[in-house]
């Protein structure tokens, strides 16, 4: 017997055919074009078979429970996979059409979860999570960072395009004596003049940090790096060095966290 969700697929399906462009072309330009005529026809066959289909299975009907759970489970399946690889297909489109914005934002995203992490280790279970220290992690990602990375890795794709072993080379150089230093020591003196430190106390602070910083980078960078420029394409190796980052952030907001530097 033909069910009443038969019926209703049957409907949906007719409805969505008699929408379509060519369908709607058909009628409103049948015309004296032979070829017209011949897609006329073919498609009005088409649609008694479609229309038929669903009559003739409905006589071979099994159990209704069995058939729509697997459908459901299809369906779940299928909705699972095409969200993620939607949300891929949009990050990537956002990456080439608004680079700066979109690498910002995930650079932001991923120092907030490193700082929420570091507090999570440090902190004793009674201490509350510092939030404006979050955020002031959180803006450097968003406002500093993140677009720095975007033009320093496309500035090293246009001094430096190659890929090969001895460029990958001079791009870490680059990174490890240029860059890194120079980003480490806006991310104390900012950090530290959010907080309230005066010149002085900035400086002290510097002076204690900034050199033992700069030797852990020197242990866990390289390799990253190495991966970075001689892997990835150059529009995405901002993501890939911000996944690399959560870990080493965890370590930088730690040491922003620290207490203020006497002067001497």
């Amino acid at each position: 017997m033909v069910t009443p969700s038969l019926l209703m697929r049957t409907q949906l399906s007719l409805n969505r055919l008699l929408h379509t462009p060519l369908f709607t072309q058909i009628i409103h330009h049948r015309g004296p074009n032979p070829s017209i005529r011949r897609h006329h026809d073919d498609l009005y066959g088409w649609l008694c078979n479609r229309v038929q289909q669903p009559f003739a299975r409905s006589r071979v009907f099994s159990s209704p429970f069995s058939s729509s759970s697997s459908s459901k489970k299809k369906k779940v399946g299928v909705g699972l996979g095409r969200n993620g690889v939607g949300f891929i297909a949009w990050y990537l489109g956002m990456v080439k059409s608004r680079p700066v914005l979109t690498k910002s934002f995930t650079c932001s995203i991923i120092y907030t979860a490193a700082d929420l992490s570091s507090q999570t280790l440090s902190l004793a279970s009674s201490e509350p999570y510092d939030f404006v220290r979050t955020a002031r992690m959180a803006g450097y990602g968003l406002l500093i960072l993140g677009p720095t990375l975007h033009h320093w890795f496309n500035f090293m794709s246009k001094i430096l395009p190659g890929r090969d072993l001895l460029t990958t080379a001079k791009k870490m150089v680059m990174g490890q004596t240029v860059y890194g230093p120079v980003m480490t020591a806006v991310f104390f003196s900012l950090n530290s003049a959010l907080q309230g430190e005066n010149g002085g106390e900035i400086i002290a602070r510097l002076k204690r940090d900034f050199v033992p910083t700069l030797v852990n980078g020197a242990m866990y960078w390289p390799l990253c790096d190495f991966i970075t420029f001689r892997f990835i394409p150059v529009h995405l190796q901002p993501l890939v060095s911000n996944s690399f980052s959560y870990l080493w952030t965890v370590y930088m907001t730690y040491m922003a966290s620290l207490e203020k530097a006497s002067p001497a």
